[in-house]
């Protein structure tokens, strides 16, 4: 049997900060790992995993049907000469395109659904679109692995795969050893109680309710900070315009700090971590790395979100859409005393220890691959 396995997602970047510990762990078993991505400038870090990269250009959020009859013309290609004993496709084209590529050539899929996105937020025609292509695409996976039990009760009881199919993993899981508590910042008068987010800066992951949220608190004289980390002015028709960034920034509502290919000193210079998103997550990675850091959390009550927030013990439970809660909870957690948010602070790492230890993922794979006769 080969000892090759294929890994695709809609961009190197992504390859390179969330899948380098499964990469690593395959290798470990005796896999050559090939990374199917478009090309952009963190190619060199994926190469630096040991993978080789395959150039495989794709749309991340297009929906135009030549350009996926030759997305998938292009995966068939690419698979037909590399011929891996297994593909692991992740994100919505990889799992849709790539699969139907591998099953045209009998290689055995294993997906991982990390959330649902945009399609499934609102319904409309893209939502019926979405759940065709998945049926078809996920009909002869070897398994459908998904990050939370909801998206994986959705796509069951709307018969878009076999229950018998799925396995649920822990989000894509935290390095624990990389991302290691850190003391929390002092506060006190001349220290704002300082909240991040950390994410893709879209109107569907809460952050124009983050900045209604701030400034109601900065209206009130509250003494705290909100930073937002992430990347601006990306192909999706939910961003954020940089013009929109830039007046909040003026307004002195909230600090932007670009992107960053190391969220850690970020995250230890902040207070807790923030994220009102009802993106359809599956289990936001960023919260399982802040978590992982010792930092309180506040999320909505969303798909995903939940499952990082245990409500009142590591963090706050926000309403769906709702500024005026979300300035609540960042006022109730700035209220509380020294004592209460280092107690949250600890809390957050025994559930990232006891959850999402991304061993925990890294060994559903070794399983898997076992499973189709891999050593």
């Amino acid at each position: 049997m080969s000892r090759k396995v294929v890994l695709a997602i809609n961009a190197a970047w992504n390859i390179a900060n969330f899948r380098g510990g499964l990469i690593r762990g395959l290798q470990a078993d005796g896999w050559e790992v090939v990374a199917m991505a478009p090309r952009d400038a963190h190619v060199p870090r994926v190469e630096a995993l040991g993978c080789r990269f395959v150039e495989l250009p794709m749309q991340g959020s297009g929906t135009n049907p030549w350009q996926d009859l030759m997305l998938y013309r292009r995966f068939k290609a690419a698979l037909a000469a590399e011929r891996p004993a297994a593909f692991l496709g992740f994100t919505i084209k990889p799992n849709v395109y790539g699969s139907l590529a591998a099953h045209s050539l009998g290689i055995p899929v294993i997906n991982n659904i990390a959330g649902l996105g945009t399609a499934f937020i609102r319904t409309n025609w893209l939502t019926a679109v979405a759940h065709l292509l998945y049926r078809l695409a996920l009909r002869r996976s070897h398994r459908v692995l998904f990050q939370n039990e909801e998206d994986r009760s959705r796509f069951v009881e709307a018969r878009l795969v076999q229950r018998a199919r799925t396995q649920r993993v822990p989000g894509s899981g935290v390095d624990l050893a990389a991302f290691v508590p850190v003391p929390l910042p002092a506060f006190g008068p001349a220290r704002p109680m300082r909240f991040l987010f950390i994410g893709r800066l879209l109107r569907d992951k809460g952050v124009p309710e983050l900045a209604i949220a701030a400034r109601a608190l900065r209206a009130q004289g509250a003494n705290i900070e909100v930073r937002l980390l992430g990347f601006l002015d990306v192909d999706n028709p939910s961003a954020i315009s940089r013009a929109e960034i830039e007046a909040w920034q003026a307004e002195g509502v909230l600090e932007y700090l670009g992107s960053t290919d190391d969220v850690r000193p970020h995250i230890a210079a902040a207070h807790c971590v923030v994220l009102p998103s009802y993106y359809r997550e599956g289990v936001p990675r960023t919260l399982l790395e802040a978590a992982a850091m010792a930092r309180p959390l506040i999320a909505c009550d969303s798909v995903g979100c939940r499952d990082a927030v245990d409500d009142g013990v590591n963090g706050f439970l926000v309403r769906v859409r709702d500024a005026s809660d979300l300035s609540q909870q960042m006022l109730r957690f700035a209220a509380l005393g020294d004592d209460q948010r280092e107690a949250m602070a600890r809390a957050s790492r025994r559930k990232a220890e006891r959850e999402f230890d991304e061993q925990f993922v890294i060994d559903a794979y070794r399983r898997l691959l076992r499973d189709l006769g891999g050593v």
